[in-house]
């Protein structure tokens, strides 16, 4: 768990969100790639047994230039897991550079439907809109669900907003004061 200057811990989600440590966690997943994969197999695994049961999976857009993603995207669309629903940061940004830098992955709600996917777009800032989208029944929809959540890294704070550097930093006290401030 991560920690601030003065060595209280900030949330139980930083960094890599540890299974045993953290509820409704299944699975670790800090190798990236790994996260849709698991949660594939999972599903599958559901609909063999014709367990009423959904599998949600939650990745950054980064993460979607592992080729395992999209093994397991292709996967799951062809099988038609309607009981699994994947959830895209898309802050357009990752450790080191933006994302259409690197690999362009736009238009990204376009591959995903080409893979068989349902797509829904929301903002990722709106509290309301995720809700609905997440607790819609997927009977019926006989697709695999991709919410893309557009969202700004570090929205609200200034010196965090939409900065590649802070793709990993913790902040010192004085810059929690400030990002706190900023947010309030």
């Amino acid at each position: 768990m991560v920690e601030s200057a003065n060595k209280e811990p900030f949330s139980l989600l930083n960094g890599h969100p540890n299974r045993n440590y953290l509820p409704g966690v299944e699975t670790n997943t800090g190798p990236l790639g790994h996260g849709l994969p698991v949660a594939t197999g999972i599903a599958i695994a559901g609909q063999i047994d014709k367990a009423d049961f959904r599998t949600f999976v939650l990745t950054g857009d980064g993460e979607l230039q592992e080729g395992s993603n999209w093994e397991a995207a292709l996967t799951a669309g062809h099988r038609k897991l309607e009981n699994l629903t994947l959830i895209v940061d898309r802050n357009r940004l990752q450790q080191g550079a933006g994302t259409e830098e690197t690999a362009s992955l736009d238009p990204l709600d376009d591959k995903w439907r080409a893979f068989g996917w349902h797509v829904e777009m929301v903002d990722g800032h709106d509290c309301q809109q995720l809700p609905d989208v997440l607790s819609a029944s997927p009977k019926g929809r006989g697709k695999p669900l991709c919410v893309i959540a557009n969202t700004v890294k570090g929205k609200g704070v200034s010196f965090m907003q939409d900065n590649v550097s802070w793709h990993h930093g913790v902040p010192t006290q004085a810059q929690f004061e400030q990002a706190m401030a900023e947010l309030a």
